[in-house]
């Protein structure tokens, strides 16, 4: 680690995080130019490159930019901010199963828009906006019966209580959809697998501009979040105001789930496997954010990918289950060993 200093300003260069970020960054825009390429129409990866540099025919620029171009930037956007997202919440809760996928929110935005889809009957902004509600909502309720007056909230009651959250909201969602007409429960079902299926521009650019507001504050807290993982009294002796930060990054946090679950559905174990992958590359201790959230980009891009290529079509959010249930398999047996 080399640490530059210019103008007042001290920066930590880490060679390798470099690197891995680096690399991490070309597999998420290879597996996104892939995906562009792949359908019914066959596009050569350098074709799609040429027309993504405004070289291309007029027939195959629509097929990349009005059909496809829209599905692989909400991947890449939403599996950015899951990854964050989940090394911010794993990072606040000093635990690698604390991600929104465990602990609620995901679920809680999945409410949220079921109860649009199902018994309000809005459009597909009405839906947007109830999923962003329910994730706000959820992580409002979970963070306050977490809250303990003069000690804050703490990382293990912050995980428990979610997950009470997460079944409660999971019973419910279970509920609306036995309760609803047949084709408005498919519709909900299909949405709640999570998908990228039919996205266009109208998901991609509202989560862009999120992610251009989210994602650079929550790399800002990213120091004093690192020291928040020393403990409490140790950050407060540092000068890290803890609880602030804690909030701060909470909004943040829930922000990245919701705007990502209302883009692309509850995609699951993306936010769970990215953190902990992304400190297994870069050999570094603490909140790996930015190694996190492009891990994010690429396992999302590529599990769309794969998902593209099976003989039989599935949405993406089975395929990050398949492989999120047997990443979680080997965490907790390696747990259990240590």
């Amino acid at each position: 680690m080399r640490v530059i200093r210019t103008a007042g300003m001290s920066l930590r260069w880490e060679p390798r995080s470099a690197a891995v970020c680096g690399v991490l960054a070309a597999v998420a825009v290879c597996a996104a130019v892939l995906v562009v390429g792949s359908g019914e129409f066959p596009i050569a990866p350098p074709d799609v490159v040429r027309v993504l540099l405004g070289r291309g025919d007029q027939a195959t620029e629509f097929v990349v930019t009005t059909l496809r171009l829209p599905r692989a930037v909400t991947g890449l956007l939403a599996g950015l901010a899951l990854g964050l997202s989940g090394a911010v919440f794993q990072s606040i809760s000093r635990n690698p199963l604390g991600s929104p996928d465990l602990i609620g929110f995901t679920t809680g935005s999945a409410s949220g828009a079921l109860l649009q889809i199902l018994v309000f009957g809005g459009g597909a902004v009405a839906i947007t906006v109830s999923s962003v509600a329910g994730a706000v909502l959820t992580a409002l309720a979970v963070y306050l019966v977490a809250y303990r007056r003069g000690g804050g909230v703490h990382g293990v009651r912050l995980v428990l209580i979610g997950v009470a959250a997460a079944a409660m909201l999971e019973a419910l969602n279970s509920y609306l959809i036995t309760r609803a007409e047949l084709r408005e429960a498919y519709e909900a079902a299909f949405w709640l697998t999570g998908s990228l299926n039919g996205r266009d521009w109208d998901q991609a650019v509202p989560l862009a501009l999120a992610l251009a507001v989210l994602v650079p504050a929550a790399l800002l807290l990213a120091r004093p979040l690192g020291m928040g993982e020393l403990g409490d009294d140790a950050a407060r002796a540092l000068g890290v105001p803890v609880q602030r930060t804690r909030a701060l990054l909470t909004v943040a946090g829930v922000g990245l789930v919701a705007a990502a679950t209302a883009a692309a559905g509850p995609v699951p174990f993306v936010a769970l496997a990215a953190p902990q992958l992304a400190r297994r590359l870069t050999r570094r201790p603490g909140a790996q954010l930015l190694p996190a959230a492009l891990t994010g980009a690429a396992l999302l891009a590529s599990a769309d990918l794969v998902s593209l290529h099976l003989p039989v079509a599935v949405p993406v959010g089975v395929v990050t289950g398949v492989l999120g249930g047997v990443y979680l398999a080997w965490l907790l047996s390696a747990s259990g060993r240590r």
